[in-house]
């Protein structure tokens, strides 16, 4: 599935699949019921409720709560799928879908990623997990024949209302699946990486999503019309990200126009980190996210990983598949890009992970125990399990930057060497090696070979590899650099380089060469100045010798025999990323002056950090 824009993909309100139910099926089958749910203050929501026309047994409710509408409206409009595949719609559950507070149908002021309130005096102390905690309310009293237990799931911006709507959970509340849950929009989910902005992404998403809504209305936002399909001619010709307002949102996008006051991890991005407040979590969890997913691939793991560390339940489990954004929820999951995993692992997904999970907990069904941790591991194209996620097995295994670019497992004599190349903001590297107006999903595994022709890239690769080596788990990244500017970007890309002589596949359909293949199988920008914090940026010293440390995001691969492992370093990515000026300065509210070219060094006593199974 190829989107033109990723905005627009993320505005379904459900991830629904591409295999659904069908309408005949759902009106056969359900019934649909309309309400406006008061909250606390007084608020309504709007709630659509499907309740199976099947009254021989009480049912558990799922709820989806989203910002993206639960059209269609009216008592007989029906949606033509429910609930998150059509496995768990058939085995019977009543499905709520909710528009949240401010958006849609739905009365009241939207906040984007509303900011938690640990402490609730007032009944106008609100926030999404007192909204999730009424609605429930709400609807075990006002909703017949059900049997007292609630689940959530939600995708990609639903996905945060699951995970918010866990803290201090309403006891029927039993079962929680966040996917692809947005989490902290600064450091690593959707529009920031380690402060760098993602500009496509956020550009477009914006551009639709952020326009004022001031009355509940079911009208969505007009798409808007870029004038070109190129999006690096779009956004270089768009100039700096102070231009974004003044050529084309015209302060008509509040959150942009007071997002770009913010350009460090103060109070006002921190507020919106749901991760700190996921302190004994009383449902059942299983966070799902994709390996290869653009925009929430860190909100999954963030997820997990701190349900984990605070008093997790009893049953707190990591799915991890070979998946682009929700690709779990639609298709085989057999492949992203030219990249195949040999296995319909979106399929495999629905029937024996999500539907036992949701059958156990909320219809209490006997089916075989969840692992903590099931992952997909590419390379091998095989589902794992373990115990604990990063596994607790694993051994540090460091790759440094040698001469000749090589990429050498010890520590090189000369650790004072270096590489040297020159970035310009005018003639930044792109992303991907074709043309496109958005962020492209497959940019996660695409073949790299063009960019490492450039000369503003930096690339070293091992020799051939004779075993395999399992990487599982985050990526440690320790660069020693020095640049005659005063800011500057760093962007390590992880690469399994194929053996040469590997045949194309058969039927061929894109003319890949698989000889040589670069795929990329992770990369991760980081913003120079916050090397020693987000809150505080410091600039560098021109030409001193610099440490910049950071993490890249989880992976679980197998580098085969006959391949070697290659690391790639460069200073833009664009326009996956907007341009860093190479100035100390404000970038939101940067001049196009302000943007100069300057002068890397790569030292080698540079590092890769990878954590292998033994």
């Amino acid at each position: 599935m190829r989107p033109i824009l990723t905005a627009l993909l993320l505005l379904a309100s459900s991830w629904s699949p591409v295999h659904g139910q069908g309408l005949e099926y759902v009106k056969a089958h359900y019934t649909k019921f309309e309400y406006r749910i008061p909250m606390r203050d007084g608020v309504k929501l709007y709630t659509a409720v499907y309740v199976p026309k099947d009254e021989a047994q009480p049912y558990p409710m799922m709820l989806l709560r989203t910002p993206y509408s639960i059209k269609p409206y009216g008592v007989d409009q029906y949606r033509t799928d429910l609930g998150p595949s059509p496995l768990v719609c058939k085995q019977g559950y009543i499905f709520v879908y909710q528009d949240v507070r401010g958006r849609t149908m739905s009365e009241g002021v939207f906040e984007n990623v509303r900011p938690h309130m640990t402490t609730k005096r007032a009944p106008k102390d609100i926030d999404e997990s007192t909204d999730t905690f009424d609605t429930i309310d709400w609807l075990l009293k006002h909703v017949p024949n059900h049997n007292g237990k609630v689940g959530m799931w939600g995708i990609s911006y639903p996905g945060f209302y699951v995970a918010a709507g866990m803290i201090d959970a309403h006891p029927a509340l039993v079962a929680a699946s966040p996917q692809a849950p947005v989490t902290d929009w600064f450091i690593g989910d959707d529009f920031h990486h380690n402060g760098a902005m993602f500009l496509p992404h956020t550009f477009n998403f914006f551009a639709i999503f952020g326009k004022p809504r001031p009355e509940p209305t079911a009208k969505a936002s007009p798409p808007f019309e870029h004038g070109t399909p190129d999006g690096y001619d779009f956004f270089l010709a768009m100039g700096p990200l102070s231009n974004v307002d003044t050529k084309y949102f015209k302060g008509d996008v509040a959150f942009w126009t007071e997002a770009i006051k913010h350009g460090t991890y103060d109070d006002f991005w921190k507020s919106r980190d749901i991760r700190r407040h996921l302190k004994n979590i009383r449902p059942a969890v299983m966070t799902v996210g994709g390996w290869f997913d653009a925009e929430d691939l860190f909100g999954a793991l963030e997820v997990y990983r701190n349900v984990e560390a605070n008093k997790p339940p009893s049953n707190n489990h990591l799915v991890m598949g070979p998946w682009s954004h929700g690709g779990w929820a639609r298709g085989d999951g057999d492949g992203l890009g030219n990249v195949k995993f040999n296995a319909k692992t979106g399929e495999y997904y629905r029937e024996h992970i999500e539907l036992p999970f949701f059958e156990k907990h909320l219809k209490g069904k006997v089916t075989p125990d969840l692992p903590k941790a099931s992952v997909f591991e590419t390379g091998t194209n095989r589902w794992r399990k373990f115990d604990a996620w990063p596994p607790r097995y694993t051994r540090q295994k460091s790759y440094w930057l040698g001469d000749a670019g090589r990429l050498v497992a010890a520590a090189p004599a000369n650790g004072a060497a270096f590489e040297v190349f020159t970035s310009d903001p005018a003639k930044p590297v792109p992303y991907i090696d074709r043309i496109g107006i958005g962020m492209e999903n497959e940019y996660m595994v695409a073949d790299q070979r063009f960019a490492g022709r450039r000369t503003d890239v930096l690339v070293y690769s091992t020799d051939v590899l004779t075993e395999d080596m399992t990487v599982a788990g985050p990526i440690d990244v320790e660069l020693s650099v020095s640049t005659t500017g005063t800011d500057a970007d760093w962007v390590v890309k992880l690469i399994d380089v194929y053996p040469s002589d590997l045949p194309d596949p058969d039927p061929n359909p894109t003319h890949v060469k698989l000889g040589g293949f670069q795929q990329l199988v992770r990369g991760e920008p980081f913003r120079g100045k916050f090397r020693n914090s987000f809150e505080k940026p410091e600039p560098f010293e021109p030409g001193k010798l610099t440490t910049v440390k950071f993490t890249m995001p989880d992976i679980c691969h197998t580098f085969r025999p006959g391949h070697k492992v290659m690391v790639q370093i460069q200073s833009t990515w664009f326009p996956l990323v907007d341009r860093n000026p190479q100035t100390f300065t404000d970038i939101y509210s940067a001049k196009a002056e302000d943007f100069k070219k300057a002068t890397h060094r790569v030292y080698h006593s540079s590092r890769v950090g990878l954590r292998v199974t033994k």
